[in-house]
């Protein structure tokens, strides 16, 4: 059974001690009255150790989830997955200047090119049921086997929507052409329990688990790995970079915990992918469950039904329930570990309750698609170049300066350095909700 070091040794010294250090609310007063465990809330202290030179409880910590994991390195972020995204980039970016990414990265891996100054080559794979698939390992091995200054493959596995990527497959390749794979596993922490099928860990140089989104973790906290031991001494690096300089104590203890636990109680893991497979067995002829790879993203679909999700969720919402967004024709239910069958058959019983309301049948709208980017220039060169704002509908034919997209799920639509077609315009036009538009306008690269 593995300890939860950080947290005992905050607990054991939280009643013991008088604040004469930050943070500002002391844990005292109405603070501690409403945040019951101000007093974990602490700075670098003699007994806290430092995550930035870690020694003591941090250090022994990190080792025990990168033996957890099956990581020569790991190192707790409290920045999210994002410092994480931040840090494997910079490592590409010591090997060379452009680097693979699908188009349906998270926006830290554009922001993180557009820092580094990576030129990012862009794959996309096919749809399935309305859905970006991740691309063939042959579009990357024809990329990566034709231009020597790409450093490094950046895998977005799972995604939002839990499509695993064939990481066995770009394993291969980057090993055959020397060339880094790096995972942004966000969404896939809980994938390092029970069969680790799919997990990143299994196949990368280099991967981010976002511990928050599926372990019993707090929000921000994340794990960056290596299992490439000549990568450490530049992780780290990179890692001392861009982790912030004032930790939160609680998130890192979060971290540990969320990782421990399941570790040491396996029993949770398959009680909830038996209540999730439990339930899409019991709902067949109910509802259309997309085919995610990952079990903790349960989709469904709202399309066969005829019905809004828009509708669907604004009443589940009267009635408590909270999904993680809806894209215009799927919900999706983002689980856990923690989710469990009670949970679940309350969730049916709403959903069939809402459902079987006649006065939302047929409002249904098909969504638009993400098409095909027209790359005319390259991103560092849009970058670079004067910028202006224009209305969206004068746009076709002009050159986009910063990505606008979908969101949820924050898929780009257009990127920077692409052209802006009529298609692109359609779509972002036609979306109920996007992002890198202000007031119906769009940034592209001013004409002279």
């Amino acid at each position: 059974m593995y300890e939860y070091l950080i947290y005992s040794q905050l607990k054991k010294n939280a009643k013991a001690q008088k604040n004469f250090h930050m943070p500002g609310h002391k844990a005292a007063g109405e603070f501690k009255s409403r945040f019951a465990d101000a007093a974990l809330d602490v700075t670098e202290l003699s007994y806290t150790d430092n995550l930035h030179c870690p020694s003591g409880v941090i250090d022994r910590a990190q080792k025990d989830i990168a033996e957890i994991l099956g990581a020569s390195a790991s190192y707790i972020t409290t920045d999210g997955s994002t410092s994480g995204v931040y840090a494997m980039t910079y490592c590409a970016s010591k090997r060379g200047n452009k680097i693979i990414v699908f188009r349906n990265s998270h926006q830290s891996v554009w922001s993180a090119c557009r820092l580094f100054g990576l030129e990012p080559l862009i794959v996309q794979g096919g749809e399935r049921d309305g859905v970006l698939q991740p691309p063939d390992g042959d579009i990357i091995e024809r990329l990566v086997s034709a231009d020597p200054n790409i450093a490094a493959v950046l895998v977005t596995s799972p995604d939002y929507y839990g499509n695993i990527a064939p990481l066995a497959r770009y394993r291969d390749i980057a090993k055959k052409y020397n060339r880094l794979l790096l995972v942004d596993g966000a969404h896939g922490a809980h994938l390092a329990f029970g069969d680790k099928k799919g997990y990143a860990g299994q196949y990368a140089d280099m991967w981010v688990d976002g511990a928050h989104k599926t372990l019993p973790t707090l929000t921000q906290g994340a794990i960056v790995s290596v299992n490439n031991p000549d990568l450490i001494p530049l992780a780290e690096e990179a890692m001392s970079l861009f982790r912030t300089t004032s930790p939160s104590f609680p998130i890192m203890a979060s971290v540990e915990f969320g990782v421990k636990f399941l570790a040491n109680n396996n029993k949770f893991l398959f009680r909830a992918k038996n209540a999730v497979e439990q339930f899409k067995n019991d709902t067949r002829g109910e509802f259309t469950v997309y085919p995610s790879d990952d079990w903790t993203k349960l989709l469904i679909d709202f399309k066969p039904l005829d019905i809004s999700p828009e509708k669907v969720l604004d009443r589940l919402e009267k009635k408590g329930v909270y999904a993680e967004f809806t894209d215009g024709r799927y919900i999706l239910f983002y689980l856990s570990p923690m989710t469990d069958s009670p949970e679940l058959n309350a969730l049916r019983k709403k959903l069939n309750a809402i459902i079987a309301n006649r006065k939302i049948k047929g409002t249904y709208k098909d969504n638009p698609t993400v098409p095909e980017g027209d790359r005319s220039y390259s991103f560092q060169y849009a970058l670079r170049k004067q910028k202006e704002w224009i209305p969206l509908e004068e746009a076709v034919g002009r050159m986009c300066a910063s990505n606008a997209g979908l969101a949820p799920p924050c898929i780009p639509v257009v990127v920077t350095g692409e052209m802006i077609t009529l298609a692109v315009v359609k779509t972002l036009s036609q979306a109920k909700s996007v992002y890198g538009l202000k007031d119906g306008n769009i940034c592209v690269v001013k004409k002279w």
